[in-house]
């Protein structure tokens, strides 16, 4: 997996730019690398593309709007097309979604029970209490961390609260940039989790669109021909995870392109579906 960092190229993996092949420099904000075709990858290689040029997301605005634009580049001669090509993956960070749909709450800083009482209201049950934090359920099914409630990366005295439907958010924003750019992409809403028994967090997919959630590989076999008989794997969520690598939490890039993915993802997925685990096959709670 490879971050690029050269000059664009156009669908046939020619460069785009000046003459000699290096960044224009004109490329309107959305994409200051390289967006290598598929053709251009070393086999089974994936490239991972920062989306720059979003801009501060608020209330009301038109997120896939935004979005369009910022997937464009501008070539040396002067025109505007988009770099996002048919098979990529488009993983946007729940927080610019929430706040588009409007899943902004305010909250008073100066109360220490507030944030409690918030997040109990976003949960269906509290599996877990220490100190201020809280391990909930939400009315999606997740096990998180403070029913996904967030002060990070908005304005003092609110909150961000999980979109009320990601499936649903990710399958707007992937038709919408369907007509607005003419390519058939995925989209994942991506959000930040701990977890059980492992320290550290890592972004998981909350919400899909045009790529499958898990992957059934049983019945099939492995590099040595063995069968193999209980392996499924959460692809959307190990592309959630490549996506933040460029990311990051502090660098206001709140979206990025994950290019290469095995074709034979790309179908109708759904989070709530696929990835919730069923309670009935939960052995811990």
């Amino acid at each position: 997996m490879e971050q690029m960092t050269d000059t664009p190229s156009t669908p046939d993996g020619t460069p785009d730019g000046t003459p000699d092949g290096t960044p224009d420099g004109s490329n309107g904000g959305g994409f200051a690398g390289a967006a290598p075709s598929p053709e251009g990858l070393p086999p089974g290689a994936l490239a991972v593309i920062p989306v720059a040029g979003i801009g501060e997301i608020r209330p009301g605005d038109d997120l896939a709007a935004a979005l369009a634009d910022a997937l464009h580049t501008t070539t040396a001669s002067g025109t505007r097309r988009p770099w996002i090509i048919d098979g990529d993956v488009l993983v946007v960070t729940q927080k610019v979604v929430s706040k588009a749909e409007g899943q902004i709450v305010p909250i008073d800083p100066g109360d220490p029970e507030a944030k409690r009482r918030l997040v109990e209201s976003e949960s269906t049950r509290v599996l877990r209490r220490r100190g201020d934090l809280l391990i909930t359920e939400t009315r999606h099914g997740f096990v998180c961390a403070n029913a996904g409630v967030d002060l990070s990366n908005v304005e003092a005295g609110t909150a961000a609260l999980l979109p009320v439907d990601p499936d649903k958010s990710a399958r707007r924003i992937r038709e919408s940039l369907g007509h607005q750019l003419g390519v058939d992409i995925a989209v994942v809403i991506s959000d930040t989790f701990g977890r059980t028994w492992r320290n550290g967090v890592t972004d998981v997919a909350i919400g899909i669109a045009g790529i499958a959630g898990v992957v059934d590989l049983r019945g099939t076999p492995d590099a040595t021909g063995r069968v193999l008989e209980a392996t499924e794997v959460c692809v959307a969520d190990e592309v959630a995870g490549a996506a933040e690598l460029v990311m990051g939490k502090d660098r206001a890039v709140p979206a990025a392109v994950v290019r290469g993915v095995d074709p034979s993802w790309l179908r109708r997925g759904s989070v709530s579906a696929e990835i919730v685990r069923d309670p009935k096959g939960d052995l811990f709670r």
